[in-house]
């Protein structure tokens, strides 16, 4: 996985989350998806700018086609599988900073995935 596609993946789960947020009939639902689609965007600017600080610019960014399916929960976790699978194809593992701001995405997903599946 690139930083490129990590901000496109990032994106798409906002966007599916929002869509998924403004469609729900369950309140708390509706609020853990506020939640995440508002705080993933400043998660992954704050990543960018840093690894950008560091390794230059990222290039194009392209956000992926969603997968099929109907269950947000199992949207979310596949995300969170690909973004723990690629983080040390993105940047070394020692480069504690950049793990750092992904630390700080996965635990958006964690939060949210916690909430849907618990309190929802």
């Amino acid at each position: 996985m690139t930083a490129a596609q990590l901000m496109g993946l990032l994106f798409l789960g906002r966007n599916v989350a929002h869509s998924v947020h403004l469609n729900t009939r369950s309140y708390s639902k509706h609020v853990a998806l506020n939640i995440f689609y508002e705080r993933i965007i400043g998660a992954a600017d704050n990543f960018a700018e840093a690894y950008q600080g560091r390794k230059g610019l990222i290039g194009p960014i392209a956000i992926p086609a969603a997968k099929k399916t109907t269950n947000i929960i199992e949207f979310l976790q596949g995300q969170l599988d690909e973004i723990e699978k690629g983080r040390y194809e993105i940047c070394d593992e020692s480069d504690s900073t950049l793990q750092q701001l992904i630390d700080n995405i996965v635990e958006i997903y964690l939060r949210t995935l916690y909430k849907l599946r618990f309190l929802a």
